[in-house]
């Protein structure tokens, strides 16, 4: 698949997932992450230092990442709603970004308007871990774009 993707956290509660999250960026070849509404302090959880090869943007807010989505790239929110498609089913476009909300708060449905809201269906009812939940994700466009 050509085209570019790029995934980031909003209002992200502890810094270490996004280390974790940073590594696998760079494991399933992601162009670039970001956080909104936090900034990021250097985590152990990147033993590749994958700051070396994948860079990460900041947003001071939900309104700064919207004005800045790159052009003509699909913003996909990562949520468990009533409304969103499963991941299993979803068809990745060649430019997107992803963003995944805070475990304790995930991503105000006031924020769904214009965005693709996309799950990741389990049989328990309980949220992932925001790493575990990027890194699905991320498996998720590699594997499919193998077939």
């Amino acid at each position: 698949m050509r085209g570019y993707f790029g995934i980031g956290v909003l209002n992200i509660k502890n810094a270490l997932n996004l280390g974790t999250l940073w590594r696998s960026a760079y494991i399933f070849n992601a162009d670039f992450i970001f956080t909104i509404n936090k900034r990021y302090k250097k985590q152990a959880s990147d033993t590749l230092r994958s700051y070396r090869h994948v860079p990460l943007f900041h947003f001071k807010d939900f309104d700064d990442f919207r004005d800045h989505i790159p052009y003509d790239c699909y913003p996909i929110l990562i949520e468990q709603a009533k409304k969103a498609k499963s991941l299993h089913e979803f068809k990745h476009p060649q430019r997107a970004v992803y963003v995944l909300g805070a475990e304790d708060n995930g991503i105000p449905e006031s924020y769904f308007k214009g965005f693709s809201v996309v799950q990741i269906k389990a049989e328990k009812d309980y949220c992932l871990n925001v790493a575990s939940a990027g890194s699905i994700v991320m498996y998720d466009r590699y594997i499919k774009e193998l077939t």
